[in-house]
């Protein structure tokens, strides 16, 4: 197995991508159908337990043609914005397979989900309040805090005690209180510990904390244990994979265990989050220039942190790889560099010190792993494009996607 990703997985399925920069621009996002497929089927069918659907969180990429990609494989979709709730009409998603996840919202944001009868999951007493008064006598869900966290960062742990999201599960006194003065009834209840865990036992850890709490309402309809799911982002270092199939017998031991135990078949499901997506989407980008500022040498790309943020801020790791006419450069000399790209911020570093095959200019390199919060986090800082975004379909044919910005683009929504 080669350690490049887009060779082992035959990415391009034999398109040049020096054709697709020629094409569509550089920097360019790239997806593979066939892995997006992929992660979607392994999700859906994680546990045998018959009641048991995968969330896709549209925040991790929102693309019309992907998000109706992972409805066609069976997985709903939840939503945290008006904006998410419309972008997810378009895709053909209906609301009955939408979850709005609310976080320190508005009236009016509420009102949107709830004029479209869409399953609201409440995030605080104070919230769940408000919701009592616009909408006495409905349905609702509320998100716990179970107490556990993991991530890999401290920005995207979601769950645990240094955390702004969730409701304490010491407060179910207080939140029954709130539902029985205003006729509400608590259908379903969820959490989300962070994302990018590699390992089970603590997402195991927090399903075992909600559904001691789903035990404390009589009528409850569904349990949402949240998600994620990591993704190997250090490939070429022998990173090894979150091990799915043991991590679904896990879930399924704990979830057959509680049905039992209980005597309620209540429906489960499960927020992968970037596993999705993360792995179906590279980025092209092409090196302009080349130099040694003191002891330090310095690849520079037309890849910013306006196409990439991650990096920046979260201090994320991608690997690379490099095309030179078109082929991949899997052998030879190697150095070490910082990657960099082209916006006015010292900041603006993909990779540094990273050891990478001796690089020229107008090489492309090739950003793996950039499928969730790539293009849904980019931006036009500098007043910079933001890049097209194309699809390798299962066919091996190439299929636009998103247009590239326009100047026009950058001017659209101002009074002139």
């Amino acid at each position: 197995m080669s350690k490049y990703f887009t060779e082992d997985k035959n990415f391009f399925k034999g398109t040049n991508p020096q054709d697709l920069i020629e094409k569509y621009g550089s920097p360019l996002y790239v997806y593979s159908e066939d892995i997006l497929r992929e992660r979607c089927r392994e999700m859906k069918n994680l546990v045998s337990y018959p009641k048991f659907l995968s969330n896709y969180s549209i925040k991790a990429n929102s693309n019309l043609e992907l998000l109706k990609i992972t409805r066609s494989e069976g997985l709903v979709a939840d939503a945290m914005s008006p904006g998410e709730i419309y972008v997810l009409e378009k895709a053909g998603f209906e609301y009955k397979e939408m979850f709005y996840i609310s976080n320190n919202v508005s009236e009016e944001e509420m009102q949107f989900a709830i004029d479209r009868g869409i399953m609201v999951s409440i995030d605080s007493l104070s919230q769940l309040e408000m919701y009592g008064k616009m909408n006495p006598g409905s349905k609702v869900a509320i998100r716990f805090n179970p107490g556990v966290g993991a991530g890999h960062s401290e920005k995207v742990i979601t769950g645990g005690k240094k955390t702004k999201f969730g409701v304490n599960i010491d407060l179910v006194p207080e939140v029954k209180e709130i539902l029985d003065r205003y006729n509400l009834t608590l259908a379903g209840i969820n959490q989300h510990i962070g994302s990018l865990f590699m390992e089970a036992d603590s997402y195991i850890e927090g399903v075992k904390s909600v559904l001691a709490v789903a035990e404390e309402f009589e009528n409850i309809e569904f349990v949402d244990f949240g998600g994620g799911f990591g993704i190997p982002y250090r490939k070429q270092e022998g990173e090894a994979r979150l091990d799915v199939k043991e991590f679904g017998r896990k879930l399924d031991v704990v979830i057959n265990e509680w049905v039992a135990k209980t005597g309620k078949e209540l429906l489960f499901k499960i927020e992968p989050g970037r596993y999705i997506a993360a792995e179906c989407g590279v980025i092209l980008g092409t090196v302009h220039s080349i130099k040694n500022n003191y002891d330090r040498k310095y690849v520079g790309t037309d890849v910013g942190f306006n196409v990439l943020a991650r990096p920046m801020t979260y201090g994320s790791h991608h690997d690379m790889e490099i095309y030179r006419n078109g082929k991949i450069v899997n052998e030879g000399p190697e150095e070490n560099v910082h990657v960099v790209g082209n916006i006015c911020e010292s900041g603006d570093i993909l990779a540094e010190d990273r050891c990478l095959p001796v690089i020229k200019e107008k090489d492309l390199i090739c950003i793996t792993d950039a499928g969730a919060y790539g293009y849904s986090m980019a931006s036009n800082y500098n007043n910079r494009l933001r890049p097209a975004e194309v699809l390798i379909t299962s066919d091996g044919s190439v299929k636009l996607i998103r247009k590239r910005d326009t100047l026009d683009d950058l001017v659209k929504g101002f009074l002139i």
